[in-house]
Parts: structure tokens; C-alpha cells; sequence
């Protein structure tokens, strides 16, 4: 081979070299900007579990419903039956003299 391609040879070899050196040092940071929002997201995803664990307690959600809807618990003086008068009878009823 002449000089003149060995010398392109080289030349487009360091230039290829450069290039793909940049683009592992893009990439490193890249991954490493990944790691660091996922870092904060798992930090986030735990507060965030932990405040929903401590709103979905018993105590609190009796609380609420108590206070906020005006619930109360169920008992036979507030139970009302419902009767559907054109549904057929049961069949122990209808065999019975």
C-alpha cells in the first residue's frame, strides 16, 4: 500500500475511534441520568405507598365515612325489605297447606 492510504486508513480509523469513544461517554451519562430518575421515582413510589397505606387504615376510613358521607352502620331498626310483589312465591310457601 502507498503511504497516502495507509495515512487515510489511519486518519478514518482515529476519527471512528473519537466517535465511538463520544458516543459511549453519551451513553454512560445518559444511563446514568436514567439511574439517578429512577433513584428518585422508587424514593417517590415508597412515600407515596407509605401515605396511601397510612389513609387506607380501618380506624381512618370509618372516620371519614362517619364525618364526610354521614354513614352509620347497619342495624335491623334502619333495614328496610324490599318485596317484589310480581316475582313467583318461593316454592316452600306455595306446598305449604
Amino acid at each position: 500500500m502507498n503511504p497516502a492510504g495507509l495515512l487515510a486508513a489511519l486518519l478514518a480509523s482515529c476519527l471512528y475511534l473519537v466517535k465511538t469513544s463520544y458516543e459511549g461517554r453519551r451513553l454512560f451519562h445518559a444511563l446514568d441520568r436514567a439511574r439517578l430518575e429512577q433513584a428518585k421515582l422508587d424514593t417517590e413510589f415508597k412515600r407515596l405507598d407509605a401515605e396511601r397505606q397510612a389513609q387506607a387504615t380501618h380506624l381512618r376510613v370509618e372516620k371519614v365515612a362517619r364525618e364526610k358521607l354521614r354513614m352509620r352502620t347497619a342495624t335491623p331498626a334502619v333495614t328496610q325489605y324490599v318485596v317484589d310483589a310480581a316475582a313467583p312465591a318461593p316454592a316452600s310457601a306455595a306446598s305449604a297447606p
